[in-house]
């Protein structure tokens, strides 16, 4: 139960939350700010809901995350989800790497600029491959790990909201609450700075908030391993708890010690600006030493959730038989080396990338939508077709509830995130093809590539492929 539920909290509260601050304010005023946590909150909290009763419903699909596309939708989209998940925790690592290398950045300055020069990319791929063999290790040995390193990083961010909750000045919480003067929210316009609309402020930090839950699942997808399957749900529901409290009071209180504009400006990781501010330069050091120590943590969570989605998905015949390879200390070998070459891969091209960080956290936290979309959308199907009755006497309109608002928040994260962004999510699925079809022909010649309604499907797909081509061609979007 507490090694489940530090992954929880662990695959949550990774680098992202020692940037919430500015991440918030740049777009936000403190009332919308906390509206937009507070409908993050709700609905993140009927996804994990979903995932909690599933879990105890269908203790059976193991690492549920792709199990619950397969049964409730196929094979095709099964295979889908795994493939954008899997592609979403190896972004996932890549942007901590972008992080955590722009923070050794404050402690050797121009070493590590931006966290994508040589040096950041060679240090970066350094850490892929040590946590690549620390994984390889066992679980048992990366759980440790991982248990004892989201205990040290929980003390410098429950440190920074004890001094903001001392020192700040409460009533500038207060000052422009819901960002309509011209001076502290503003767009460019003719050069001119204007307020932003309500609506509009509310909207553009939904993508950070989705980014920074991710990970609530974690417990899920490790639910294979679990001893006793009880505590999956409970791990999953309490991670999600601790951690909204932790990101609202980060969102909310720095506003209290500076104006959102100032606020704005802070340099990332922000926290350690806004200590820096408060209380002097030893808070600045004390923040982006805990930032390291949260990434490395966050970084061996997400490199076992990578290796376990393609492995069971491998086992299960989604995936190519060689996935489902296992060493002797029960870690995924085959898999665990791909996602590692993909996290190289990906760690390159960061290189190139003019503004890493937002490219990869907008990107892995679109990739992540096809899962939950389809565990809420499993979640209603079962409870309407009465499936539900099967395993459970009671609950059956809450957990239809709980589906059916889990998915209409994921449609409202797509509506409003950034164009450009959600337009990578398909070209990216169509790019797992190739291992779709190789999967199918290890199955033999009694199994056709695509069925009827998987010819569907795929139609779907590349006709938003060429949708999103065309607009690339028009000029329209640009990555």
């Amino acid at each position: 139960m507490i090694a489940l539920s530090a992954i929880v909290v662990s695959s949550m509260l990774g680098g992202g939350v020692f940037s919430l601050p500015q991440n918030t304010a740049a777009t936000s005023a403190v009332g919308p700010v906390i509206i937009a946590w507070v409908i993050a909150g709700i609905g993140i909290y009927f996804i994990a809901n979903s995932f909690r009763l599933l879990s105890n419903l269908r203790p059976d699909l193991k690492a549920g995350v792709y199990m619950y596309a397969q049964e409730g939708f196929g094979s095709f989209i099964g295979f889908n989800v795994a493939w954008g998940y899997w592609l979403m925790t190896a972004f996932g690592n890549v942007a901590f790497a972008v992080i955590l290398m722009d923070t050794f950045d404050q402690f050797f300055p121009g070493v590590f600029t931006d966290g994508n020069n040589l040096n950041s990319i060679l240090c970066g791929s350094v850490l892929i491959w040590a946590y690549n063999f620390l994984v390889l290790s066992g679980t048992k040995v990366a759980g440790f790990v991982n248990t004892v390193g989201t205990i040290a990083k929980l003390v410098p961010l429950l440190l920074f909201v004890l001094l903001l909750g001392i020192f700040i000045n409460y009533s500038q919480l207060f000052n422009n609450f819901w960002g309509m003067a011209p001076q502290v929210v503003v767009v460019s316009a003719n050069n001119h700075p204007e307020p932003v609309s309500l609506i509009s402020q509310i909207f553009a930090p939904m993508t950070v908030t989705l980014w920074s839950f991710i990970g609530v699942e974690g417990a899920v997808v490790l639910s294979g391993r679990a001893k006793n399957k009880k505590d999956v749900g409970k791990a999953t529901l309490l991670g999600f708890l601790l951690a909204l409290i932790i990101y609202m009071l980060m969102s909310i209180l720095p506003f209290g010690t500076m104006t959102q504009s100032e606020l704005a400006q802070v340099s990332n990781p922000s926290t350690a600006g806004v200590l820096a501010h408060l209380i002097g330069p030893w808070g600045e050091w004390f923040m982006n030493i805990g930032l390291i120590i949260s990434v490395l943590a966050g970084w061996l969570a997400w490199t076992m959730l990578c290796a376990e989605i393609p492995m069971v998905a491998g086992e299960q015949g989604a995936f190519p038989r060689a996935f489902a390879r296992t060493n002797k200390k029960q870690a995924a070998t085959v898999s665990l080396w791909i996602s590692s070459l993909i996290m190289q891969a990906a760690m390159l091209l960061v290189y190139f990338s003019g503004n890493a960080w937002t490219t990869m956290y907008n990107i892995s936290a679109l990739m992540v939508v096809p899962a939950y979309i389809t565990t809420t959308l499993y979640m209603a199907k079962i409870c309407l077709n009465r499936e539900y009755d099967q395993y459970m006497k009671q609950g059956r309109t809450l957990a239809l509830i709980s589906g059916l608002l889990g998915a209409i928040f994921c449609l409202f994260i797509l509506y409003a995130s950034q164009i450009q962004y959600v337009a990578s999510v398909p070209l990216l699925l169509t790019c797992g093809l190739p291992l779709f079809i190789w999967s199918r022909k290890e199955k033999g010649a009694q199994q056709s590539i695509l069925e009827r309604k998987e010819y569907f499907y795929l139609a779907i797909l590349l006709l938003m492929d060429i949708i999103v081509i065309g607009l690339l061609v028009k000029g329209w979007i640009s990555f």
